[in-house]
This record gives structure tokens, sequence and C-alpha cells, in this order.
């Protein structure tokens, strides 16, 4: 039987009793006794098991993956808990299990799985589970449609109106007007009169949804946003952020404005006062539609093609540049004012021309060279030197093992059963024998070191799926310098990065997690840890270690 091991933990702080190491010990241990085939070793670092979206742990993903795929018969963990400790994710998980047959053992609980009753059991999990799902969907489909057939809202209330019914320190619905209004709400007082204004004005043809955006940010307004959103360091957040274009047009297209509500795809007679009468809500969705000419660039199969477009970043506000052509054919990326929902940029509306921006990131990927000695640097600089040195000297024991029992085994001393037994486990042993993170450092360096001969055969497409593999971000300061101050590899380059030098020296930085930016009096953008560029011909890529350009060196 082939079996997979599934280890967590949720720190590296953890006591070695539940450490990654003690746990694969055990699972090998106990595919021994068992005499099944270890194939695959899960090892998943820093996740907890109280996350309610598998998504949200990468390798648990991976494994449920894999075991579709009928890679292995079961899985073993340490414990219950190292598996999940989320009730959905348990449910979610032993129903993909059963539904492949595969196994599902716990060492410390003494649970087995693997077995057929245990098969059963995974499988009865996963029946009732979906029975649970469809079941409180049909009754909140139930609900949801007598709302809407009543006239009541269906999702959250939309900007411009608010609900009749706030809720009590105990939890209780207490109402706080006078009598409720039909459909549970009434029009907000000052966000009702900004959404008539907004479909007036849009309806008049004298204003774009841009500047609508502006408008309501500048009169103080913000979206009641219930969801989280990556912000520019990639850390999700959530609350109240400001308008962007995308916005506006979902309120413009809203119907409930015109006292509709929606649901299921069809329109019906809402309950609630109208902010808009028919007539004005049509013009505004004449246009919309209008206006919605599309830039060839979203085309799924563009004829345009732009060398950082995905990964040119606003060096102030950390958020992506468009990539767009003119109608004079020249190709620019830009900050776009009026798309920012998480603060007002200082470079709003900048750009910068497309050939000049790809021209320096051409010129800093032609210096990129790394001595000889680049992996020694990179391993003390992560801390894994002596790590690898232990594993290297482990293995060259193991292939000495196998050297001498092959030799026993030529020698007709060694039963052919029990040498291919005892051959399996030693290779077994050897392919366990790495260390993952320096392993792919490893071969980012290999790369890296190739990448200014592959640079230079490379046509613009081939470039650009170059720097994809590369990198995370190129920012760029389109306002002052115009040019790039930063890029930002994946994170199995940056250390190989911090060891690389240049054969000549452009004014790039390695991006760090920033903090904020500004800017002086003096128009010079400032912070911590910046420094002038007086640097040789040949040097070491700077890190930035406060802010996005409030630390980057400006062009000399």
């Amino acid at each position: 039987m082939r079996a997979a091991a599934y280890l967590r933990v949720s720190s590296t702080s953890q006591v070695d009793g539940h450490s990654l190491d003690a746990q694969d010990r055990l699972f090998r241990e106990l595919c021994k006794s068992r005499g099944w085939e270890p194939v695959r070793v899960y090892r998943e670092e820093g996740k907890s098991a109280h996350v309610e979206a598998i998504a949200r742990r990468p390798l648990f993903k991976q494994l449920l993956e894999d075991a579709s795929k009928h890679d292995f018969d079961v899985v073993v963990v340490h414990t219950l808990d190292r598996w999940s400790r989320n009730l959905k994710i348990t449910l979610e998980s032993l129903t993909i299990l059963g539904k492949h047959n595969v196994g599902l053992v716990s060492i410390t609980e003494n649970i087995d799985y693997s077995r057929p009753e245990g098969m059963l059991f995974t499988q009865m999990l996963g029946a009732f589970a979906q029975y649970y799902s469809e079941a409180l969907g049909n009754h909140v489909s139930k609900g949801l449609s007598q709302r809407a057939h009543e006239g009541k809202h269906t999702g959250g209330i939309p900007f411009g109106y608010e609900s009749c019914w706030i809720t009590g320190e105990k939890g209780e619905k207490i109402c706080h007007c006078e009598n409720e209004h039909p459909g549970g709400v009434h029009v907000h007082a000052s966000e009702g009169a900004a959404v008539l204004k907004m479909f007036e004005r849009y309806a008049s043809g004298i204003t774009t949804l841009g500047q609508l955006a502006t408008w309501l940010n500048e009169q103080g307004f913000r979206t009641r946003n219930m969801h989280s959103f990556p912000d520019a360091d990639g850390n999700l957040i959530s609350g109240p952020r400001l308008f962007t274009t995308a916005s506006i047009r979902g309120i413009l297209h809203n119907p409930f404005y015109a006292g509709k509500v929606t649901y299921k795809e069809k329109l019906l007679p809402g309950a609630h006062q109208a902010l808009v009468s028919q007539d004005v809500f049509d013009l505004v969705q004449a246009n919309l539609k209008k206006n919605s000419g599309r830039s060839e660039t979203l085309n799924p199969s563009p004829q345009r093609q732009y060398l950082l477009k995905g990964l040119i970043r606003c060096a102030y506000c950390g958020m992506p540049m468009w990539a767009q052509t003119y109608k004079n054919g020249r190709t620019y990326y830009r900050e776009h004012k009026n798309s920012r929902g998480h603060a007002i940029c200082p470079s709003a509306g900048s750009s910068i021309s497309c050939h000049v921006a790809d021209e320096q990131i051409g010129k800093a990927i032609e210096a990129i060279e790394l001595d000889t000695t680049w992996f020694d640097e990179v391993l003390a600089i992560i801390s894994l030197k002596d790590e690898v040195e232990k594993v290297k000297k482990e293995r060259l024991e193991v292939q000495e093992k196998l050297r001498r029992m092959t030799r026993v085994y030529v020698d007709g001393l060694f039963p052919d059963e029990e040498y291919h037994r005892q051959k399996r486990l030693l290779e077994m042993e050897l392919e366990s024998l790495v260390v993952p993170q320096a392993s792919a450092v490893e071969e980012a360096g290999k790369l890296l070191r190739e990448l200014p001969k592959l640079w230079a055969k490379a046509n613009l497409e081939e470039k650009r799926k170059l720097l994809l593999s590369v990198l995370d971000g190129v920012y760029m300061d389109a306002k002052k310098t115009r040019s790039i101050v930063s890029i930002k590899p994946k994170p199995p380059f940056i250390p190989v990065f911090k060891v690389a030098v240049l054969r000549e020296s452009p004014t790039i930085q390695l991006y760090q997690q920033t903090s904020q930016f500004s800017e002086s009096a003096n128009g010079r953008v400032s912070g911590g840890g910046g420094g002038g560029l007086n640097s040789p011909s040949r040097r070491r890529l700077p890190e930035c270690t406060t802010g996005l350009v409030s630390s980057f060196i400006s062009p000399g």
C-alpha cells in the first residue's frame, strides 16, 4: 500500500515532540511496521488548522488534489488536529478521500480509516455533509425567494440606504425608526442625496465614472466594503474603502435605486422607496452601454503586448499601473488615479513611456552576475549552511551503505527479495535527505545565472515569461525620477538577488515589506533607510528597508 504523510505545525516554536521531523520519523516507523511504501511527504509549517478554506493551506490543498489522482492509497497524520480543527474542512476533506478510496490513519489516536469499514465511514461522512449542505441551501433559497417576492432586499443594503433595524447589546433587533419603513429600509439622508446627484450627472452626459468616484471621495464618503481585499503588500484588509470606477459602475447598474429587487436574474417590484425614476435609470444604463468600449488589452487574445504588464507598480502607493496604447500608437504605463480604493496616490495620473521602462529593466537583467561562491553566501544568509553540510554527510553515509550492500549482493551473500527491499528503503532515504529551501534556492540561482543569456535571445513574449518566473513586481517612480527604483523577486529568488552583483550600476534596489510613503517639501521622496548613488561600476543590489519610494535610491 502506498502511503503519504501530512505533517504540519502552526508555528516554528512548537515542542520537539510535534516538530515536522518527529512527525516524519513516526510516519516512516509506521510504514515499516505495516509494510507500506512511503511515497510522498507533505510538510506544511506555520499554517493554522482553524482556517475555514482549504485554499489557505496550499500543501493541504495539493494533497487532496493528488488523492483525486490516486497518487497514494492512505494518508498518515500524527494526530487528527494536525489534519484539521475546522468541522467544515474536516467533512470536505474526508469526502474527497472517501470518494477516491483513500484512507486516513492517525498515529496517536490509533484511528484507521484505511480498512474497508473505515473507507465506508468516510464515504458516509461525505454523504451526510452533502445532504446537510444541500438541505441548508434549499432552506436559504426558499427564504431569499420569499423576501424577494415581498419586495425586500436579499443581500447587503446598498449605499444610499440604511436599515430600520439595529442590533442591541444583547444581540436583539431594535427598530430605531418611529415606524418601520416598507421593505425594512429607508433613504440615508446624506448618502441618498449623493446617489441621486450621481445618477442625474451621469444621465446628463457631463461626467465620467472616474470623476464621480473622485467627487464622492472628496465629499468624505466611503464604500460599505464587507470583503477582504489584498493591499499593495498583499495583506488582506477589510472595511470602508475609497470609491473607484468599478464601485461607481456597480451603483449605477443597480436597479434597487429605481425601486426594484433582483433575485436569480429576475427583477421584482421593491417595497422600498425608489431614489431615481425609471426614466433616469434607463438613461443612465444607455450611457453606460455607450461608454463601455473595451480596450484591446482586455481581449483574451490581445494583439498588443506589454513587457511589464501585470508586474509594473507605482513606487508611491504600490498599486498596479495600467498598460495602454494611445491613438497615436504610443504605449505607456500609467498610474490610474481614479481606480484606487485604498489611498490617494501622490503620483496620481503620472505615466511613463513603455519603451523607457522596458529598456531600464532590460539593462538591469543583462547586468546580473553571480560569483562562483554565490551558493555558499546564500546558504549563510538563510542560515542553512550547517544543515546542508549535515545532510550532505548523511547522504554520503547512506550511499556508502548502498554501495556495500550491493557488493555483498553481487557476491551472492544477500537474498534477492531482502536486497531489493533494503535497496528501496535506502533509495527512499536518499530522496528524503534534502533541504527543500536550499534546493529551491540552488535552482533559482542556476536560472538567474542563465537569465542574461536567455534574455538576449528572447522575443518580447518570451522576455515577459522570464520576468514573470523571476519577479513579483517592478516598482516605477513615474512622477519624479521617471525610472524603475525597485524590483520584488519571487521568494526563492530573494536570497540569490541579495548576493548578485551588477556589471553596471542601475539605480534599482530590492523591494522589502514597506510602511508608508511620504514626500518632503522640496519634492524629493523621503523616509528612513535611503541613500545617495555613489556606488562603483560593479556592486551588489541594495535593499530598501522602510518605505516604497521613501527609501529608494534616486538617479544620479
